[in-house]
């Protein structure tokens, strides 16, 4: 069992492992410890051998994440500091650096920092009770946690920016017509199909799962020419 005090992280017997947000009286909000729990928690997830998957959820009944603990902006001398001291790990470039699957099991509140979170996993599922926004900019800023250059891969430059500058809030079924989401199911049903998808991705080899990953992500970012080659240069060492 984890000793975290802002966090759960649980390896399972089957190769997962688990990483729960647990500040649910505050909406599993993101302060600071978070961040360096959660670093911690990655660090293993990346050198450890026996954990071969990630799943990701929010604890209490109420929130994936509710975003960035605003809470930390206004006892920090000026949000600059305050954001400025958030950067000093970067939580979300080890995130990207993991090369296991990832899953992230969505349900009430996910809000700015917990949709940069659900972004960096490789699927996200939904509970039909989940509702998403990114507020940043209503608040005077912009999101800082990839969601900037995450939600338009994800979701194309026009829908992207029509969530980042309006800030509204969208359902779970607006996420899976958007592509933000691949499946909405019951909350009740919510853990158990987020850990059968997982447990499917972890019936095919490790390597080629890191492959195509990283051939994915490399890809994205060259000209199809070029990623094309990627393609079949990866493709023939796994053959």
């Amino acid at each position: 069992m984890s000793a975290f005090e802002t966090i759960d992280y649980v390896k399972q017997g089957n190769g997962i492992a688990v990483l729960t947000l647990n500040r649910p009286e505050a909406l599993n909000a993101f302060n600071v410890q978070m961040r360096d729990h959660v670093y911690e928690a990655l660090t293993a997830v990346r050198d450890d051998d026996d954990v071969r998957g990630l799943l990701v959820r929010g604890a209490g009944e109420r929130a994936f994440c509710a975003g960035a603990d605003l809470a930390e902006f206004g006892s920090a001398p000026s949000q600059a500091i305050a954001r400025s001291v958030r950067w000093e790990r970067d939580v979300w470039g080890l995130w990207l650096s993991i090369t296991k699957p990832m899953v992230a099991a969505i349900h009430g509140f996910c809000l700015g920092s917990g949709v940069e979170i659900a972004s960096v996993c490789d699927v996200r599922i939904a509970a039909d009770d989940a509702r998403f926004g990114m507020p940043e900019v209503s608040l005077g800023l912009i999101p800082a946690a990839g969601g900037t250059q995450l939600l338009p891969r994800l979701l194309g430059q026009g829908r992207a920016l029509d969530l980042l500058l309006t800030g509204h809030r969208f359902t779970a079924t607006d996420a899976l017509r958007y592509g933000l989401v691949s499946e909405v199911t019951s909350r009740g049903m919510l853990e158990a199909r987020a850990l059968d998808t997982l447990d499917t991705m972890l019936q095919a080899p490790c390597g080629t799962l890191a492959a195509a990953k990283w051939v994915v992500s490399e890809g994205l970012d060259l000209p199809l020419a070029e990623a094309l080659a990627l393609e079949r240069r990866i493709g023939r060492t796994l053959t």
